[in-house]
């Protein structure tokens, strides 16, 4: 390639940046095209009815959250919108961090310059063998040392100034390249004057998700039927709205596995559009009928083709399930003692979370053949989830070919950004 040589490893899909990703699902595209599954992959023809039907949906939660006086920032929005939350919410988190260190800062400059400031009075004291000193003079002292303090102040940043740290902080952001799809929706610009970055984007998942996961991983990995037994509605009635009012949600030892488990699945049920794409529902419905051999390619294929937001988010709930399926069975302690498992293997989990993972696209009308179908179906969504678990590292991993076919594609159409590309994966094979 240009006279070069490189030899791809594989790597993580998160770690490519965001023109590869956008590049990578063309390909995984025209892959499962030539294997057959071009079918299961088209649009239903009643997608703007169904768009309609979201937004009368979305309208009336609005309308029902703005009576109690706020809009809904994580639950029953958009996955998009939701990473633009909390990128305002970690701006203004950011913001108030260097607010109260620029106050610290301030703080102890203050007392350095008060303390130089009496030193040096009372060396000068003590070198012209003052007996007693002036008290309008140590009064006229300490009030310049005040004033020096205000006008200090004056250039200093107060917890009262966030809003003049947003912009700040915005173009911060934008100098890393980070991109944020809700935004770029929003500007409705065009294919050809759309720009991706070089870099791999942010990871876009939502701090609840996040949150929710890290709580179970560091406190309930051994709680018994997680994700099965029964939680305090109004706990978690309360967790959510302080979610949807964008609150600094902090979730200790205290908070009950149980609670925080039904967040969670509060969180997926209730996504207007599944993780996993209703059009994607009969791609990966198929999978399952493929032999096991060719089951992870096909799978690899299809998370190819999620958008960025999906792609992240699922790899972390995955990844999550995973973890708590390794500690399902009981184990001997170091002592000697019996150590319970939770009892929720893959295939458990994978039951909980398989009708909110996958589903098929609702249909309006008084026809039963789609639940009829959706039952016959759930046999197959469940082996095709607890197969999305148990194989979740190398569901996300890009092998050396499918980059190789990135890269050659780019040439055609960018072959200015290839250098930059192979030397930033050279480096980063360096530094692993």
């Amino acid at each position: 390639m240009l006279g070069q040589s490189f030899k791809f490893e594989p790597v993580f899909i998160q770690d490519l940046s965001e023109l590869e990703r956008d590049r990578l699902q063309e390909i995984a595209f025209f892959h499962l095209r030539e294997k057959g599954f071009s079918n299961n992959l088209l649009i239903s023809k009643d997608s703007p009815k169904r768009e309609l039907n979201l937004r009368m949906r979305l309208d009336a939660l609005y309308k029902e959250k703005k009576e109690k006086g706020y809009h809904p920032q994580v639950f029953g929005i958009p996955l998009s919108e939701v990473i633009a939350f909390d990128r305002i919410y970690k701006q203004k988190q950011d913001a108030l961090k260097e607010s109260r260190r620029n106050c610290l800062n301030l703080e102890a400059s203050v007392m350095t310059f008060r303390t130089q400031k009496l030193n040096n009075f009372f060396s000068l004291s003590s070198s012209l063998n003052v007996s007693c000193y002036n008290s309008r003079g140590l009064s006229s002292l300490l009030e310049n040392d005040v004033n020096d303090v205000k006008i200090q102040r004056r250039g200093g940043v107060s917890v009262d100034c966030l809003s003049e740290l947003d912009d700040s902080h915005t173009r911060l952001l934008e100098a890393l390249q980070l991109s944020h799809p809700f935004e770029l929706e929003s500007k409705k610009v065009t294919e050809k004057s759309k720009r991706l970055s070089l870099n791999p984007i942010f990871r876009q998942v939502p701090r609840v998700v996040d949150k929710c996961c890290r709580h179970i991983e560091t406190c309930g990995l051994q709680t018994v039927g997680i994700f099965r037994l029964g939680s305090s509605k109004k706990r978690v009635r309360q967790l959510r709205d302080d979610f949807d009012q964008g609150k600094d949600v902090i979730l200790d030892e205290e908070q009950s596995i149980h609670d925080v488990a039904a967040l969670l699945k509060e969180f997926l049920r209730d996504m207007p559009d599944p993780l996993l794409p209703s059009e994607l529902y009969s791609a990966f419905l198929s999978t399952s009928e493929i032999h096991k051999g060719e089951q992870i390619s096909f799978l690899q294929l299809l998370i190819f083709l999620l958008p960025p937001c999906n792609c992240d988010t699922l790899y972390r709930i995955l990844q999550f399930l995973n973890k708590v399926a390794s500690h399902s069975e009981d184990i001997c302690g170091p002592d000697n003692q019996e150590i319970c498992g939770n009892k929720m293997t893959a295939a458990n989990l994978a039951t909980v979370f398989g009708p909110n993972l996958l589903q098929r696209e609702k249909t309006t009308g008084k026809d039963l053949t789609p639940y009829v179908t959706e039952v016959e179906d759930s046999a197959k969504i469940i082996l095709v989830v607890q197969i999305l678990i148990e194989n979740y590292d190398l569901l996300f991993t890009v092998s050396p070919e499918l980059q190789q076919e990135v890269l050659e594609s780019l040439i055609q159409t960018d072959p200015d950004v290839i250098q930059y590309l192979i030397r930033r994966k050279h480096k980063s094979h360096l530094l692993n």
